[in-house]
């Protein structure tokens, strides 16, 4: 799906909600952009938009401890930005799916018109 195609689309799903969306859905689409709100679960879902890869490799790339990477990949898998498959004793973490690609990638095109 092309970025205009897409935003076309997110753009008709919105205008389709009748008034303002109830305080739940507002409560959780602002509980998600938190978790966009950390610099460290920033470069983790960078790192894995370019490759999926384990803890080690993601700690061995940022320069932190596998113990820091472990929790910030909870949260971002608790927020269904990020699934894991298991390979061999190692899981393997990858985004979930096209949507967190195309939140990132809106994001960072958004930032860099202004750069």
């Amino acid at each position: 799906m092309s970025n205009k195609c897409s935003h076309e689309h997110a753009k008709e799903m919105l205008n389709n909600l009748d008034g303002i969306p109830n305080d739940v859905l507002l409560c959780d689409v602002s509980d998600l952009f938190k978790v966009f709100g950390d610099t460290t679960r920033m470069k983790i879902l960078f790192v894995l938009y370019k490759s999926e890869m384990s803890v080690n490799a993601i700690s061995d790339m940022l320069g932190m401890q596998q113990s820091a990477i472990s929790h910030q990949l909870k949260i971002l898998k608790d927020n269904n930005l990020v699934s894991s498959r298991r390979e061999g004793k190692t899981m393997i973490y990858a985004l979930s799916d096209d949507h967190v690609y195309q939140i990132l990638a809106q994001g960072f095109e958004h930032i860099m018109e202004e750069h």
